[in-house]
């Protein structure tokens, strides 16, 4: 019978394209591939795994960004491949549902918590246990916010398996009670999995709020992702590569023990 590292050291190249040498010691993960094409233009390195399920790039610093795709599932499936690399450290780009007023469309959110809404993540540790960063990490991150003068949010994000459920009032209702800052599909998994797997990781979600889901008006349109796209995607990323870069640079260790 094949280990796990037996069949993620396979599966990991299977999935990206990317031996597993190539992939540096930082990992930016996005659910994005323009994320992906920005970086590579950027560094003026080559995209792999074009045409496959992930696409990855690595810059001559040793950071890689990865679009693993959208949803819990997906989040799940790179940090259990990534167990093969074992990477220093892993910072999610995502985008999220505002779900408070001082949540505007552009704000980033700094999550210290996921609700693991899910399910997926009760597969690898049992419920009671919080889906929680690297603390370490993330403060790497919010130095990198300060410095972009970006006056950013904190909370808790409420992660569920759920990707149409803006028309549901009970589900809306049971949003307001958690008093959740944001909503998405992908954090509290990597949080989980992450820990799992003992990698160093982070949400900087640098949550990029897209939308504001309980607004009037504020459920996301294709008009409304180019806007943000447009406006906070270069930036979103800047600082992701920046907080990671620093980290590198002064190299210190970001593990996120055992709780």
């Amino acid at each position: 019978m094949l280990s796990k590292k037996d069949i993620t050291r396979d599966w990991l190249p299977r999935y990206t394209g990317t031996e597993i040498g190539e992939f540096g010691d930082y990992i930016l993960l996005t659910n994005f591939d323009n994320y992906v094409t920005k970086f590579s233009e950027r560094f003026e390195m080559p995209i792999r795994g074009e045409g496959g399920p992930m696409q990855t790039c690595t810059n001559r610093d040793g950071l890689t960004i990865i679009n693993f795709g959208i949803g819990s599932a997906n989040a799940a499936t790179i940090m259990d491949l990534l167990s093969a690399r074992h990477p220093r450290g892993v910072l999610f780009l995502g985008k999220c549902g505002g779900l408070k007023r001082s949540t505007e469309i552009g704000r980033f959110i700094l999550p210290i918590a996921a609700i693991r809404g899910e399910g997926t993540s009760n597969d690898y540790l049992p419920p009671e246990v919080p889906a929680l960063p690297s603390f370490k990490l993330h403060k790497f991150v919010s130095n990198t916010l300060i410095e972009f003068e970006q006056e950013y949010r904190t909370g808790v994000i409420y992660t569920t398996n759920r990707r149409v459920w803006e028309w549901d009032k009970e589900f809306r209702k049971r949003l307001t009670r958690l008093s959740t800052i944001g909503i998405d599909m992908e954090t509290a998994t990597l949080f989980i999995v992450g820990h799992a797997n003992k990698i160093s990781r982070g949400a900087l979600l640098l949550l990029l709020v897209s939308d504001m889901p309980l607004m009037p008006d504020g459920i996301k349109t294709q008009k409304m992702d180019r806007r943000v796209n447009a406006k906070f995607v270069d930036m979103h990323l800047e600082m992701g590569i920046r907080a990671m870069t620093e980290i590198g640079e002064k190299g210190e260790e970001i593990k996120h023990f055992g709780y």
